[in-house]
């Protein structure tokens, strides 16, 4: 493997777009040096709202396609991110997806792994990755470890640590 990549920060920019799209299920691929993601936003409950999701639905046919976050991207998505984020020092909530993200990043970094493909499900994520040897490996755990790790990791951040 040539250079270790970092993934916490992109995939926290990667769940933040999608947190405000309300896709929650989904798969990513490292595509280049971005990433593509499938999904589609969860169903809204009142009747007002489907209308509303119906005619978008109807007048977009056919344009529904991949998310593709490019280098340039995220970048910027992590500008306008920092910019609105405060109260450094508290712990962030876990089951955001930003969050839940950002800790599977670390999980990589650390393992010293190459994401090929991420999957989010409801209580689970399914890693493909090549390991530091550069063989794929695959593996699927459940939100709970990830959360154990989350807890981890946060108490070793350096104090006053905004990223």
């Amino acid at each position: 493997m040539a250079a270790r990549k970092s993934y916490d920060q992109p995939l926290r920019v990667i769940g933040q777009s999608l947190e405000a799209q309300r896709i929650g299920i989904f798969e990513l691929r490292l595509q280049g040096e971005g990433f593509v993601v499938r999904g589609e936003p969860e169903e809204e409950t009142s009747l007002l709202a489907k209308l509303v999701n119906w005619q978008k639905r109807n007048r977009s046919a056919g344009l529904n396609g991949p998310l593709v976050f490019t280098t340039q991207d995220l970048d910027e998505l992590e500008r306008q991110g920092r910019s609105r984020r405060s109260k450094p020092n508290r712990l962030p909530d876990f089951h955001s997806l930003p969050n839940t993200l950002r800790t599977v990043g670390s999980y990589l970094e650390e393992k010293g792994a190459e994401l090929i493909e991420l999957r989010k499900k409801d209580l689970s994520i399914t890693l493909l990755a090549n390991n530091k040897a550069g063989h794929p490996e695959f593996e699927e755990r459940g939100l709970a470890w990830f959360y154990d790790l989350f807890v981890d990791l946060h108490g070793k951040r350096k104090p006053n640590s905004q990223s």
